[in-house]
């Protein structure tokens, strides 16, 4: 019999705003197949439902003509309007085109070339040299030309005598502080020097005020006795042997604990895995989220040979290549680059080896080790997945890297990726004093604003790539509440990535209820008046979810609708008006309020349910332990707004609850009629009556859909990838990656390729873009608008 653990379920934050959308529920627990997707996404499995392959023999000259006409009869829509391809349902012309194309798509030959540029001093030991720039990445703590220079980054903000410590910041220290990091630690002269001492453990702790309230903590006074004592019933935190702690031999102070990555155990005492990007492939050693590479490896996650690497341990996406190599001698320090010529699939994907503080150095220095990572590793190194839901941008980020559709040759690229990871940038903001936001307003949004002027800054130096087209082959991921509100002007005319897709239509302002990620105080000469989403180039992506392996193995989300007994379901906070709400009238615009008080089937403060409450609609602020069986029982289910995006879209597959003007994941290149039902915000009122106009043919079409779809609603492929490391190591699988193995359909990677390729052929700028005559592996009936 599989045993799977018990888990709990996160609160979602929240997605969309003023429509609510109910789509026929399937649940779909987000898992995986065991071979990465990224290894065919247009010919490894052909659908039934999606098309008869043309032959793609490279016949580039054939005088086949796109026509509209003949191709809307070679692949018809349904009755939705809709167009299959590999199982989910495509808006017509996108279906269409790929039903056609994508299956035609052939190799072609692309020259890498493998860099062999030196740093200076090899980077002195405190970093990795790109051997494409011949640039250092410096660890966290240094910088200059070759790492020489190490830094001073306090832990604590100026003291006085009122605050001998500095105002309170999460890096607040009155131990030993780590200054390449700004981390607080036990140090020398205590039994264990390299203990966390964490925020509240190295203060006092004052007592509650009045019988039931809150502990409060004195920052002003450091806790010394209880961290640096050596007293034999009750040593310092320093000082605490864990063998006798856990045996109940002494007494210790509760509020201090492991929050740093790379330990785990309630006194730091067992060393772990450190999260990383592809955990370096295999090629170099994880320091704590920054991957320190083998020798003649650089890039994030060491994945990038220099021209001192053995061919023949080339990564996957580079192989297999035929190398051209030199009889010359090089000339200077640096090596001769070796051109190797690879068989590819486009879309070609060039991705910028940024300086480690848009990424790396976010990871290498957060001070609690779940933040903006989707695993960290138990104390037997085996993966242990996280409910943090920006976890999709390390998800794409590390699919983008290990894919095949990868390459170094930015002539030949097709998109250029810029991997700033925002999602890092806004849970550290201000943890440390040289994250502080003083010069914006406090505002994470405005201070992520200028982290992204600066990697564009420095991509326009570097590089010659973004003045070609302005800027539109590049792309950026946005992955918090709001989506791209906040990106500077100067790039929005790039491809955004994002979880919410506000065109602005009708809420043409901040809608969150956090102040300090409130958009609408940006100056405008920061960010210029564009809105948060653009339909005709931008794409939202689903959010990430931990992998549940119960649920694929109970196959949750086939289950028929007749054993669906609730007609709808939502559970979520509804705000003040019930016990643990949220206390902002502005929250949810309102509009999880208005439900409740239609439907609500749990009371609130009053004791009042909804006005219209009938037994098979649940609207409940109370998690249920049961809650992914709950969904599997609905027919139809909702994902209110909140702040902004919410998890529960991927939980009840797309689920969601939409503004005007907003867009869910894949929605501008799906069909949303074929799985959804929407319902303007004035008609929640009216919900039950519309659901009930359903019939049951409907339903079954709707559920169908949401069977053939949801694993794009997975990021499938990063789960893989961390499958088959796992399976490097360790002899047993663990129940995820068994239960993901099964998995066949296409996932959110495979599909956000497909979507890149067809915007490849289609998008009507690229007309107007100068570019040399490229080999797309397409026959010319499919390069009818572009090239």
């Amino acid at each position: 019999m599989v045993s799977f653990p018990s888990w709990k379920y996160p609160w979602s934050l929240v997605v969309a705003i003023g429509l609510l959308l109910i789509l026929a529920s399937a649940i779909h627990m987000f898992l995986s197949p065991l071979f990465p997707s990224s290894l065919d996404f247009f010919g490894a499995r052909q659908n039934s439902a999606s098309c008869a392959p043309f032959n793609a023999s490279s016949d580039h000259g054939r005088t086949e003509r796109w026509d509209d006409v003949e191709w809307g009869a070679r692949f018809p829509a349904d009755s939705h309007g809709a167009v299959t391809y590999r199982g989910a349902p495509w808006k017509a012309e996108i279906g269409r085109w790929l039903s056609g194309c994508g299956s035609a798509l052939a190799t072609v030959e692309i020259v890498e070339n493998i860099g062999g540029k030196s740093c200076q001093n090899d980077c002195s030991g405190r970093g990795v040299c790109n051997r494409e720039l011949g640039a250092c990445r410096c660890f966290h703590g240094y910088n200059g030309e070759g790492c020489t220079k190490k830094l001073e980054l306090n832990c604590n903000l100026p003291v006085s005598l009122e605050q001998p410590f500095g105002s309170w910041i999460v890096s607040i220290c009155p131990a030993y502080c780590d200054t390449t990091r700004a981390m607080c630690f036990c140090g020398q002269g205590t039994k264990y020097p390299n203990r966390p001492v964490a925020e509240a453990c190295g203060f006092k702790i004052n007592l509650p005020s009045q019988p039931g309230g809150p502990k409060v903590t004195d920052w002003t006074k450091a806790d010394f006795d209880n961290i640096f004592t050596t007293n034999g019933t009750k040593p310092g935190w320093c000082n605490v042997d864990p063998e006798d702690a856990y045996a109940s031999k002494v007494k210790f102070k509760e509020e201090c604990d492991c929050k740093y990555d790379c330990l785990l155990g309630q006194f730091c005492e067992i060393p772990t895995v450190c999260s990383c990007l592809n955990q370096c492939s295999g090629r170099g050693h994880c320091r704590g989220g920054f991957c320190e590479c083998d020798r003649g490896y650089y890039g994030i996650d060491c994945s990038v040979p220099s021209s001192i690497s053995p061919i023949q341990e080339w990564p996957e996406w580079l192989r297999p290549a035929t190398v051209d190599l030199h009889d010359k001698a090089p000339t200077s320090s640096d090596l001769l680059t070796i051109k190797a010529v690879v068989k590819k699939k486009r879309p070609l994907i060039y991705v910028y080896d940024l300086p480690p503080e848009f990424n790396a150095h976010l990871l290498e220095g957060r001070h609690f080790k779940f933040e903006c990572v989707n695993r960290i590793y138990t104390d037997k190194n085996r993966t242990l997945w996280t409910d943090q839901l920006y976890g999709s941008q390390m998800a794409l980020y590390e699919s983008i890297l290990a894919s095949p559709y990868r390459t170094m040759n930015g002539e030949e690229a097709d998109y250029f990726y810029v991997p700033v990871l925002d999602s890092c940038i806004i849970t550290r903001a201000d943890d440390a004093p040289h994250l502080r936001m003083k010069e914006q307003k406090g505002l994470r949004s405005y201070f992520t604003l200028e982290f992204y002027k600066r990697a564009y800054d420095h991509i326009v130096e570097h590089y010659p790539y973004w003045n070609r087209s302005s800027g539109k082959d590049h792309i950026w991921f946005f992955s918090w509440d709001e989506g791209a509100c906040y990106a500077p002007k100067e790039i929005w005319n790039s491809m955004m990535l994002v979880h919410w897709g506000n065109t602005n239509s009708k809420y043409n302002h901040s809608t969150t209820a956090y102040w300090a990620d409130n958009w609408d105080q940006i100056p405008s000469f920061k960010r210029g008046n564009h809105p948060c989403f653009d339909p005709a180039k931008d794409l939202v992506l689903p959010a990430w979810k931990r992998p549940q392996p119960g649920a694929i193995w109970a196959k949750l989300w086939a289950r028929p609708r007749t054993e669906r007994t609730t007609l709808f379901y939502f559970d979520g906070n509804l705000g003040p008006a019930y016990e643990n709400g949220r206390p902002e009238d502005t929250y949810s615009m309102g509009i999880r309020q208005k439900l409740a008080e239609e439907f609500s089937s749990t009371p609130n403060k009053e004791g009042k349910l909804g006005r219209q409450h009938i037994a098979n609609v649940t609207v409940t602020s109370v998690r249920s332990s049961k809650y992914y069986d709950d969904l599997a029982s609905s027919i139809f289910c909702g994902v209110l707004p909140g702040d902004g995006w919410s998890g529960r879209m991927e939980d009840s597959m797309q689920q969601g609850c939409i503004p005007d003007g907003i867009y869910l994941p894949y929605e501008n290149v799906f069909n949303y009629r074929s799985f959804a039902v929407r319902i303007q915000e004035d008609d929640i009122p009216n919900l039950i009556k519309i659901l009930l106009q359903f019939n049951e043919t409907e339903i079954d079409f709707m559920l169908a859909n949401i069977h053939q779809t949801w694993q794009r609603f997975l990021y499938r492929d990063s789960v893989l990838l961390e499958a088959q490391r796992q399976k490097n190591l360790f002899s047993a699988e663990a129940d995820w990656a068994v239960e993901f193995s099964k998995l066949e359909e296409d996932d959110a990677f495979s599909t956000f390729i497909q979507v890149l390729h067809y915007k490849l052929h289609n998008d009507p700028w690229r007309q107007d873009v100068a570019q040399a005559r490229k080999d797309f592996g397409l026959p010319n009936f499919c390069l009818k608008r572009t090239h």
